[in-house]
């Protein structure tokens, strides 16, 4: 019998026990309350598992019998629910089984104390709950036990079996299971490997949690579009579904907070199309005062365009992180993207690289639309092209770098080419001049957020109601 089977039989028992017997406590909200020893299946590793030893019923004034494993309860957690004690010292639950179950593998001896902690507001709120394992084998066998868990957060070292080799035999057991590997920082090698192992993303160490909390919720939201699309997938009879669940994935990994700091602001919006493209933007915290920053557009369409957009994410992030200059970040993930590229998919790139301090923004391109520079007098150009192709097509290819000093006010404005060649009803393009019109005469003070409005309000107005073929996306960092 599996754990949580296991503990659904004592709760059946337990309430069959309460309803044979009259007593009460008077002062308390919990009716009665009965012990248990249990014990879970020992793991195959000689580790003595048997870790549930005790665990306590309650009754509550619903009638509801509870079950808490007890040295979890002592911890102030368990996968079924979050735990308090009453004033006679008993360990209470609400029963209420969480949403997400996430399998923390490390073997480090504070891990759990330290998640559970530093996570306590989302375990409170039946948003995450958490089980641990020390290593690949007692990760393996927690999952071939339990049949709840979503997702994976694993260390790549460890003994007995590392994650590495862990992120090769989760798919054996359930293929829908997501995996985030935590990393040293800059370990682009085993980054690399993980991703191509079939990591949805990674961490990276001294870990922090509000950018676990992130790529937490990220892959969760992934998990849930996935599942959605396998269930759905066999009932599609029109394009018009597929497009839709594309449309989520693609929005799930947009980012819906942006920064705002006393030195610059960021803000971005993608307005999809009813046939989904690939676009995306992104923005990831550097060393020494730096964001890197991206926009992208993927092309074809619908599911196999949002998968490869989520890849090509991906690799920019890893890349970004074990590499400061935006020429050599390209030159990196074109050639992972090329390795694998079977669909002879491509996606054209803006990366950039922002120092918050001296206002110096180094950019490179893949294929992409130069971005446009405006002036904190109102003043506006295009910024010059570095002529890179679009990735995923050439491998080996070297690409060239730009850069522009921002004074304090000034913006920058970037965007795919669904802004440029946004069209009305005569097929009239919007096109690069009215971009630049419509942001002439922008002055201070300068917010990020009001120079995207702009640029997605004029070309909303110059199509008039025209069907929209494109995402448009524009992406505006501003120095303050």
């Amino acid at each position: 019998m599996s754990q949580p089977q296991e503990l659904r039989a004592l709760r059946g028992e337990a309430r069959d026990i309460h309803r044979s017997r009259s007593p009460s406590i008077p002062s308390s909200p919990y009716r009665s309350v009965q012990h248990r020893n249990i014990r879970t299946h020992s793991m195959q590793t000689g580790r003595a598992h048997a870790a549930f030893t005790a665990s306590t019923h309650a009754t509550n004034v619903r009638g509801d019998t509870l079950c808490v494993p007890y040295n979890r309860a002592r911890a102030g957690m368990t996968p079924y629910g979050q735990v308090r004690h009453n004033e006679f010292g008993f360990l209470l639950t609400e029963w209420e089984r969480v949403m997400h179950t996430i399998l923390v593998v490390d073997d480090e001896p504070d891990i759990e104390h330290l998640v559970v902690q530093r996570m306590r507001r989302e375990i409170r709120r039946g948003e995450y709950a958490f089980v641990f394992a020390h290593n690949g084998v007692e990760a393996l066998q927690q999952l071939n036990d339990d049949d709840s868990i979503d997702m994976v957060v694993s260390d790549i070292n460890m003994p007995q079996m590392d994650g590495l080799t862990l992120l090769e035999q989760i798919p054996k057991v359930d293929p829908n299971i997501k995996s985030v590997i935590v990393s040293a920082y800059g370990d682009m090698k085993n980054i690399r490997t993980a991703m191509n192992r079939g990591a949805f993303d990674f961490v990276t160490k001294p870990i922090d949690f509000e950018d676990l909390r992130v790529t937490i919720d990220r892959t969760l939201e992934h998990l849930k579009m996935l599942r959605e699309a396998l269930a759905l997938r066999d009932k599609l009879v029109a394009l018009q579904h597929e497009l839709g669940v594309a449309n989520k994935m693609q929005q799930s990994i947009l980012p819906t907070t942006f920064p705002e700091t006393d030195d610059y602001g960021l803000y971005g919006s993608m307005t999809p199309a009813r046939d989904v493209g690939g676009d995306f933007f992104d923005f990831v915290n550097l060393p020494e005062n730096l964001i890197g920053i991206a926009i992208a557009d993927v092309s074809d369409k619908g599911v196999p365009a949002a998968l490869f957009m989520m890849s090509s994410r991906t690799l920019i992030k890893g890349a970004a992180i074990g590499r400061i200059a935006p020429e050599d970040v390209l030159a990196e993930v074109n050639d992972l993207l090329e390795k694998d590229n079977s669909n002879a998919m491509f996606v054209t790139v803006l990366y950039a690289v922002y120092d918050t301090k001296t206002g110096v923004l180094e950019y490179a391109s893949g294929g992409h639309d130069p971005p446009v520079l405006v002036r904190a007098d109102g003043s506006v150009e295009a910024l010059p092209g570095t002529g890179g192709i679009a990735l995923g097509i050439a491998p080996m290819f070297r690409f060239e770098k730009a850069s522009v000093e921002l004074e304090r006010g000034d913006r920058v404005v970037m965007f795919t080419d669904g802004v440029t060649e946004a069209a009305d009803a005569s097929g009239a393009q919007f096109g690069l001049p009215r971009i630049l019109e419509s942001l002439k005469g922008l002055s201070s003070p300068c917010h990020a957020k009001k120079a995207t409005e702009i640029v997605t309000d004029a070309v909303e107005k110059f199509v008039a109601g025209a069907p929209q073929s494109d995402d448009i996306t524009c992406l505006t960092l501003c120095r303050h």
